[in-house]
């Protein structure tokens, strides 16, 4: 079976690799194609893919090319993880968000819209090639914003494209083990948006748990999001929110943490890369060690203004893991080998929540099999979370029709009605200042 890993020089491969190198089982991936744009970046992935496979019997053969359509011949699986404007500009989105007070993060607010409008043309032209070039591929998307790049790109491929992210299935993860639970074991009730989405209920052997944990102070208190939101706020709300959703109940505290601190996660990942890239140019670094350092450094930092605004402290080491890359590998095993499975998953709405259409693209838990991924049924959302599930999918509605007809008047629409963005004022400057500094965005007249 062949993946092909478009972003394939990003840092994030061997995670992926990682996984690959697992699965053992008749019908695994035997060769991954990685493309990029920058041949240097491929190099050096490759470099550590090489060593990280050391040893490793039948290990999946590695080819990179910066040829796309070379990259999309052939391939069975896509898995998406590209970033337009790299992340200078992830960096320049952060920044000219927070020079006008508002949230400048790479998916929620300014900053999510802003990368969502330079990445959707060229999510789409990718869908498009995946149609004519490799018509039965299935396309896991990770590139970010998931769940509006997912909805972009199903315009051109349907239910072939499926939307993940690691956030979900980490949020599940820590409430189970508080619990005492298995995750494996434990059904998630989860539903919302990407990066926007609530645990309701938490299933063992047909019985509710959460509401065990809502009511126990110390429980609550002894888990990422329990530190990130406090627990009153939590019994308030009834569920767990996705850490994400820190950027809306205190936004004020995360854009001042983030305009207090001395660089943005863009800038730091940006020079903390940078250096990556570079000491793999020595032909005598120990690529694996080094890529492995760098990891440990990105991963313990992550979210660090809003656990610091919060006073939440220092991530638990257990958390201190990615997990997008095992549900990219479940999702392959239980498409490709009809390994049924359960995932939360970015996929169309169909009938799932009653207050979208049918083709938006929302996150829910899913059934996946060899016919791909169905959404489960579920309860609707209360109503503060319709609201809020609703203007920010309203928003990229907004951002897609801009992204097709290049309508500066749409963009600014769609900053101004984003509820962290609190002014029409504040988005002509965001639109203003954002084609200042991305030439991607050039194409809003």
């Amino acid at each position: 079976m062949r993946l092909t890993i478009l972003g394939g020089g990003g840092f994030r491969v061997p995670l992926v690799y990682g996984a690959l190198l697992q699965d053992h089982a008749e019908g695994r991936v035997t060769h991954v194609v990685l493309h990029d744009l920058d041949a240097g970046r491929l190099s050096a992935v490759t470099r550590v893919l090489a060593e990280q496979a050391a040893g490793v019997p039948d290990a999946p053969e590695v080819s990179a090319t910066t040829d796309l359509d070379e990259a999309l011949r052939g391939a069975d699986f896509v898995f998406s993880a590209i970033r337009v404007g790299g992340l200078e500009g992830r960096a320049n989105d952060e920044r000219v968000a927070l020079a006008e007070g508002v949230l400048g993060q790479e998916t929620v607010g300014a900053g999510g819209i802003a990368y969502g409008l330079r990445t959707v043309p060229v999510a789409v032209d990718i869908a498009r090639r995946v149609a004519r070039l490799a018509p039965d591929a299935w396309v896991i998307n990770f590139t970010n914003p998931a769940g509006l790049v997912t909805e972009a790109m199903s315009r051109h491929l349907g239910e072939r494209v499926i939307g993940i992210c690691d956030s979900p299935v980490g949020l599940g993860r820590r409430i189970a083990r508080v619990l005492g639970a298995d995750p494996k074991e434990a059904w998630i009730d989860y539903v919302g948006l990407n990066h926007l989405g609530w645990v309701r209920g938490l299933r063992v052997a047909g019985r509710d748990e959460l509401p065990r944990l809502l009511a126990d102070p110390d429980l609550l208190g002894s888990f990422e999001e329990g530190k990130l939101f406090g627990a009153d706020w939590l019994r308030s709300l009834g569920a767990i929110p996705n850490e994400y959703l820190h950027y809306y109940y205190f936004n004020r505290e995360a854009v001042r943490a983030y305009q207090q601190a001395e660089k943005t996660r863009g800038a730091f990942l940006y020079e903390q890369q940078a250096r990556f890239y570079a000491e793999m140019r020595n032909p005598a670094a120990p690529a694996w060690k080094v890529w492995d350092d760098t990891r440990a450094e990105r991963e313990a930092t992550y979210m660090a203004e809003n656990r610091e605004s919060a006073g939440a402290g220092e991530r638990d080491e257990d958390d201190l893991s990615g997990g997008y890359e095992k549900v990219a590998l479940a999702l392959m095993r239980a498409i490709a080998r009809n390994e049924r499975t359960t995932l939360i998953l970015n996929v169309r709405n169909r009938h799932t929540l009653s207050v979208l259409d049918t083709d938006a693209v929302i996150e829910v838990p899913c059934l996946v099999d060899a016919g791909g991924a169905h959404p489960v049924t579920v309860d609707p959302l209360p109503d503060h979370a319709t609201g809020l599930v609703c203007a920010v999918k309203a928003v990229e509605r907004e951002v897609l029709a801009a992204a097709e007809s290049g309508s500066r008047a749409t963009a600014v629409k769609a900053f101004a009605l984003h509820p962290l963005v609190d002014s029409v004022n504040v988005a002509r400057r965001l639109v203003e200042g954002y084609t200042e500094v991305h030439p991607g965005l050039a194409y809003l007249g």
